[in-house]
Protein backbone atom coordinates (compact mmCIF):
# COMPACT_ATOMS: atom_id res chain seq x y z
CA UNK A 1 0.00 0.00 0.00
CA UNK A 2 1.20 3.34 -1.14
CA UNK A 3 2.56 5.39 1.87
CA UNK A 4 0.40 8.66 2.31
CA UNK A 5 2.36 12.24 2.30
CA UNK A 6 1.47 14.26 4.99
CA UNK A 7 0.78 18.15 4.42
CA UNK A 8 2.59 19.57 6.73
CA UNK A 9 2.25 23.64 8.07
CA UNK A 10 5.60 24.34 7.39
CA UNK A 11 8.42 24.56 4.43
CA UNK A 12 11.37 22.86 3.06
CA UNK A 13 13.61 25.27 0.71
CA UNK A 14 15.98 22.44 -0.71
CA UNK A 15 19.35 23.91 -2.20
CA UNK A 16 21.56 21.85 -4.83
CA UNK A 17 24.85 23.65 -3.00
CA UNK A 18 27.33 26.23 -4.13
CA UNK A 19 24.27 28.48 -3.75
CA UNK A 20 25.25 32.89 -3.93
CA UNK A 21 26.48 34.19 -0.78
CA UNK A 22 26.99 37.54 -2.17
CA UNK A 23 30.54 39.34 -2.69
CA UNK A 24 32.55 41.60 -0.09
CA UNK A 25 33.55 43.99 -2.81
CA UNK A 26 30.05 43.98 -4.61
CA UNK A 27 26.04 45.22 -3.88
CA UNK A 28 24.44 41.66 -2.70
CA UNK A 29 22.14 40.88 -5.54
CA UNK A 30 17.89 40.50 -3.82
CA UNK A 31 16.38 39.47 -6.78
CA UNK A 32 13.63 36.97 -7.34
CA UNK A 33 16.82 34.79 -8.58
CA UNK A 34 18.73 34.89 -5.27
CA UNK A 35 17.68 31.98 -3.09
CA UNK A 36 18.76 33.40 -0.07
CA UNK A 37 16.57 36.43 -0.87
CA UNK A 38 13.99 33.98 -1.41
CA UNK A 39 14.52 31.99 1.96
CA UNK A 40 14.30 35.53 3.60
CA UNK A 41 10.59 35.90 1.91
CA UNK A 42 9.15 32.47 2.64
CA UNK A 43 10.10 32.83 6.46
CA UNK A 44 7.25 33.95 8.71
CA UNK A 45 8.62 37.53 9.44
CA UNK A 46 10.56 38.10 6.47
CA UNK A 47 13.95 39.80 7.33
CA UNK A 48 12.82 40.23 10.57
CA UNK A 49 12.93 36.68 11.35
CA UNK A 50 14.58 34.68 13.67
CA UNK A 51 17.01 32.31 11.57
CA UNK A 52 18.88 29.88 13.44
CA UNK A 53 21.87 28.09 11.33
CA UNK A 54 23.19 24.63 12.50
CA UNK A 55 26.05 23.44 11.83
CA UNK A 56 26.22 20.13 12.92
CA UNK A 57 27.66 18.68 8.92
CA UNK A 58 30.59 20.58 8.63
CA UNK A 59 33.86 20.19 10.90
CA UNK A 60 34.48 23.91 10.38
CA UNK A 61 31.43 25.44 12.41
CA UNK A 62 32.91 29.18 13.41
CA UNK A 63 33.53 29.92 9.70
CA UNK A 64 30.52 28.20 7.85
CA UNK A 65 28.14 30.00 10.47
CA UNK A 66 29.91 33.37 10.42
CA UNK A 67 30.04 33.09 6.39
CA UNK A 68 25.80 32.43 6.40
CA UNK A 69 25.39 35.30 9.46
CA UNK A 70 27.32 37.25 6.91
CA UNK A 71 25.10 36.74 3.84
CA UNK A 72 22.40 37.09 5.46
CA UNK A 73 22.98 40.53 6.72
CA UNK A 74 23.96 41.63 3.60
CA UNK A 75 20.01 40.89 2.95
CA UNK A 76 19.11 42.78 5.97
CA UNK A 77 18.29 39.91 8.41
CA UNK A 78 20.42 40.76 11.27
CA UNK A 79 18.20 38.72 13.80
CA UNK A 80 20.54 35.55 12.97
CA UNK A 81 22.58 33.13 15.54
CA UNK A 82 25.07 30.01 15.10
CA UNK A 83 24.02 26.57 16.80
CA UNK A 84 27.25 24.39 17.18
CA UNK A 85 25.83 20.79 17.72
CA UNK A 86 28.09 18.42 17.38
CA UNK A 87 27.32 16.29 19.56
CA UNK A 88 24.47 14.37 21.17
CA UNK A 89 23.79 15.61 24.27
CA UNK A 90 24.07 19.29 22.51
CA UNK A 91 20.81 18.12 21.09
CA UNK A 92 19.34 17.48 24.23
CA UNK A 93 20.27 20.74 26.26
CA UNK A 94 17.27 23.14 27.42
CA UNK A 95 18.85 25.76 25.79
CA UNK A 96 19.36 24.38 22.65
CA UNK A 97 15.98 23.19 22.87
CA UNK A 98 14.42 26.53 23.97
CA UNK A 99 16.42 28.40 20.85
CA UNK A 100 14.45 26.20 18.40
CA UNK A 101 11.00 26.73 19.52
CA UNK A 102 11.50 30.60 19.59
CA UNK A 103 12.82 30.18 15.62
CA UNK A 104 10.63 30.92 12.92
CA UNK A 105 13.20 29.12 10.47
CA UNK A 106 16.55 26.84 10.33
CA UNK A 107 19.53 26.75 8.12
CA UNK A 108 21.80 23.59 7.36
CA UNK A 109 24.64 24.61 5.72
CA UNK A 110 26.90 21.52 3.62
CA UNK A 111 28.85 19.11 4.74
CA UNK A 112 28.45 15.32 5.50
CA UNK A 113 24.67 14.72 5.85
CA UNK A 114 25.61 11.42 7.75
CA UNK A 115 26.69 13.92 10.65
CA UNK A 116 23.68 15.77 10.67
CA UNK A 117 21.56 12.46 11.05
CA UNK A 118 24.07 10.94 13.58
CA UNK A 119 23.89 13.64 15.96
CA UNK A 120 20.67 14.76 15.56
CA UNK A 121 18.39 11.74 14.80
CA UNK A 122 15.99 10.05 17.75
CA UNK A 123 17.31 13.17 20.29
CA UNK A 124 14.45 16.16 21.30
CA UNK A 125 15.70 18.42 19.18
CA UNK A 126 15.34 16.64 16.04
CA UNK A 127 11.10 15.78 17.36
CA UNK A 128 10.73 19.42 18.09
CA UNK A 129 11.92 19.98 14.54
CA UNK A 130 9.70 17.54 12.79
CA UNK A 131 6.91 18.75 15.35
CA UNK A 132 7.28 22.41 14.25
CA UNK A 133 7.47 21.63 10.45
CA UNK A 134 3.91 20.06 10.88
CA UNK A 135 1.95 22.21 12.92
CA UNK A 136 3.87 25.80 12.83
CA UNK A 137 4.48 28.38 10.04
CA UNK A 138 8.35 26.83 10.32
CA UNK A 139 11.18 26.89 7.61
CA UNK A 140 13.85 24.52 7.04
CA UNK A 141 16.54 25.38 4.26
CA UNK A 142 18.87 23.09 3.67
CA UNK A 143 21.89 22.68 1.16
CA UNK A 144 24.62 20.34 -0.08
CA UNK A 145 24.23 17.62 2.80
CA UNK A 146 21.82 19.92 4.64
CA UNK A 147 19.29 19.28 1.80
CA UNK A 148 20.19 15.52 0.92
CA UNK A 149 19.08 14.70 4.01
CA UNK A 150 15.71 15.96 3.83
CA UNK A 151 14.06 13.35 3.06
CA UNK A 152 12.86 9.63 4.23
CA UNK A 153 15.81 8.64 2.86
CA UNK A 154 19.05 9.66 1.80
CA UNK A 155 22.10 9.08 -0.75
CA UNK A 156 25.41 8.27 1.60
CA UNK A 157 27.64 7.19 -1.53
CA UNK A 158 28.06 6.30 -4.64
CA UNK A 159 30.68 7.54 -7.30
CA UNK A 160 29.38 9.40 -10.10
CA UNK A 161 31.27 7.64 -12.38
CA UNK A 162 29.98 4.34 -12.04
CA UNK A 163 26.88 4.86 -10.67
CA UNK A 164 24.39 3.81 -13.35
CA UNK A 165 25.69 -0.14 -12.42
CA UNK A 166 24.06 -2.49 -9.84
CA UNK A 167 25.30 -1.95 -6.09
CA UNK A 168 26.95 1.33 -6.50
CA UNK A 169 25.08 3.73 -4.78
CA UNK A 170 24.54 3.88 -1.06
CA UNK A 171 21.28 4.93 1.23
CA UNK A 172 20.16 5.21 4.75
CA UNK A 173 17.25 6.78 6.79
CA UNK A 174 17.30 10.48 6.32
CA UNK A 175 15.65 13.19 8.29
CA UNK A 176 12.13 12.03 7.21
CA UNK A 177 10.69 15.44 6.90
CA UNK A 178 9.14 14.14 3.33
CA UNK A 179 8.49 10.55 2.04
CA UNK A 180 8.76 8.92 -1.36
CA UNK A 181 11.35 11.11 -2.79
CA UNK A 182 15.18 11.39 -2.44
CA UNK A 183 17.45 14.51 -3.22
CA UNK A 184 21.08 14.28 -4.83
CA UNK A 185 22.90 17.51 -4.90
CA UNK A 186 25.93 19.18 -7.14
CA UNK A 187 23.59 17.25 -9.86
CA UNK A 188 24.90 18.67 -12.69
CA UNK A 189 28.44 19.64 -11.44
CA UNK A 190 29.17 16.25 -10.71
CA UNK A 191 27.88 14.34 -13.14
CA UNK A 192 25.59 12.36 -10.63
CA UNK A 193 22.09 11.54 -12.93
CA UNK A 194 23.34 8.12 -12.64
CA UNK A 195 23.01 7.53 -9.06
CA UNK A 196 19.31 8.63 -9.28
CA UNK A 197 18.71 5.67 -11.99
CA UNK A 198 19.54 2.92 -9.60
CA UNK A 199 17.90 4.63 -6.45
CA UNK A 200 14.69 4.98 -8.64
CA UNK A 201 14.43 1.37 -10.90
CA UNK A 202 14.57 -0.13 -7.25
CA UNK A 203 11.62 1.17 -6.12
CA UNK A 204 9.50 3.12 -8.83
CA UNK A 205 7.33 4.59 -6.01
CA UNK A 206 10.65 6.94 -4.95
CA UNK A 207 10.87 10.12 -6.68
CA UNK A 208 14.66 11.06 -7.70
CA UNK A 209 15.19 14.55 -8.09
CA UNK A 210 18.58 15.68 -9.22
CA UNK A 211 19.62 20.13 -7.78
CA UNK A 212 22.15 21.99 -9.93
CA UNK A 213 24.43 23.94 -8.11
CA UNK A 214 22.97 27.48 -7.17
CA UNK A 215 19.41 25.95 -7.72
CA UNK A 216 16.77 25.19 -5.09
CA UNK A 217 13.48 23.67 -4.66
CA UNK A 218 10.85 25.26 -2.48
CA UNK A 219 8.12 22.84 -1.04
CA UNK A 220 4.76 23.47 0.58
CA UNK A 221 1.24 22.04 0.67
CA UNK A 222 2.72 18.56 -1.66
CA UNK A 223 3.95 21.43 -4.64
CA UNK A 224 7.29 21.95 -5.22
CA UNK A 225 8.79 24.85 -7.06
CA UNK A 226 11.82 25.56 -8.67
CA UNK A 227 13.71 28.59 -7.43
CA UNK A 228 17.23 30.27 -8.91
CA UNK A 229 18.88 30.09 -12.07
CA UNK A 230 19.62 26.51 -12.59
CA UNK A 231 17.74 23.20 -13.35
CA UNK A 232 16.23 20.41 -10.81
CA UNK A 233 15.82 16.78 -12.68
CA UNK A 234 12.93 14.81 -11.25
CA UNK A 235 13.68 11.15 -12.70
CA UNK A 236 9.72 9.14 -11.89
CA UNK A 237 9.87 5.23 -12.22
CA UNK A 238 6.63 4.40 -11.76
CA UNK A 239 5.80 3.89 -15.23
CA UNK A 240 8.85 1.45 -15.72
CA UNK A 241 7.72 -1.11 -18.26
CA UNK A 242 11.03 -3.60 -18.15
CA UNK A 243 15.08 -3.26 -16.41
CA UNK A 244 17.98 -5.96 -15.94
CA UNK A 245 17.72 -4.92 -12.29
CA UNK A 246 16.57 -8.67 -11.12
CA UNK A 247 18.53 -10.05 -13.69
CA UNK A 248 22.48 -8.95 -13.65
CA UNK A 249 25.06 -9.18 -11.18
CA UNK A 250 26.80 -6.55 -8.97
CA UNK A 251 28.68 -4.14 -10.75
CA UNK A 252 27.05 -4.58 -14.14
CA UNK A 253 25.36 -1.68 -16.07
CA UNK A 254 21.68 -1.17 -15.67
CA UNK A 255 18.91 -1.02 -18.41
CA UNK A 256 15.38 0.40 -17.69
CA UNK A 257 12.73 0.99 -19.98
CA UNK A 258 10.29 3.95 -20.08
CA UNK A 259 11.67 5.79 -16.97
CA UNK A 260 9.95 9.04 -16.97
CA UNK A 261 12.50 12.55 -17.05
CA UNK A 262 10.94 15.85 -15.89
CA UNK A 263 13.44 18.82 -16.52
CA UNK A 264 12.39 22.00 -14.38
CA UNK A 265 13.47 25.55 -14.37
CA UNK A 266 12.88 28.61 -12.54
CA UNK A 267 9.32 29.04 -11.63
CA UNK A 268 8.19 25.60 -12.69
CA UNK A 269 5.85 23.59 -10.03
CA UNK A 270 5.41 20.09 -9.74
CA UNK A 271 2.48 18.69 -8.18
CA UNK A 272 3.55 15.84 -5.90
CA UNK A 273 0.16 14.29 -5.58
CA UNK A 274 -0.79 14.13 -9.48
CA UNK A 275 3.29 14.05 -9.85
CA UNK A 276 2.30 16.72 -13.30
CA UNK A 277 4.79 19.69 -14.42
CA UNK A 278 3.95 22.90 -14.73
CA UNK A 279 5.79 24.46 -16.60
CA UNK A 280 5.69 28.54 -15.90
CA UNK A 281 7.59 31.25 -18.01
CA UNK A 282 8.61 34.33 -16.11
CA UNK A 283 7.59 36.82 -17.92
CA UNK A 284 10.95 38.60 -18.38
CA UNK A 285 11.91 35.19 -20.20
CA UNK A 286 8.88 34.83 -23.02
CA UNK A 287 9.58 35.48 -26.46
CA UNK A 288 8.52 39.07 -27.35
CA UNK A 289 5.70 38.49 -29.86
Amino acid sequence: MEKKQKTMKGKLLIIGGAESKGSDNKKFDDSSDTILARFLEECKHKKKSRIEIITSATTLPEEVGNDYVKAFKKLGAENTGVMKIEHRDEAEAPANLDRLAKADAVFFPGGTQLRITSILGGTKFYDLLHERLQKDEFMYAGTSAGAAAASESMIVNGNSDNAAYKGEVTTTTGLRFISNIIFDTHFVARGRIGRLFEIVVTNPNVLGVGLDENTALLIYQNKMEAVGPGMCIILDGRHIMNSNLLDIAEGAPLSIENLTLHVMSKTDVFDLKTRKLNIITPADERVNE
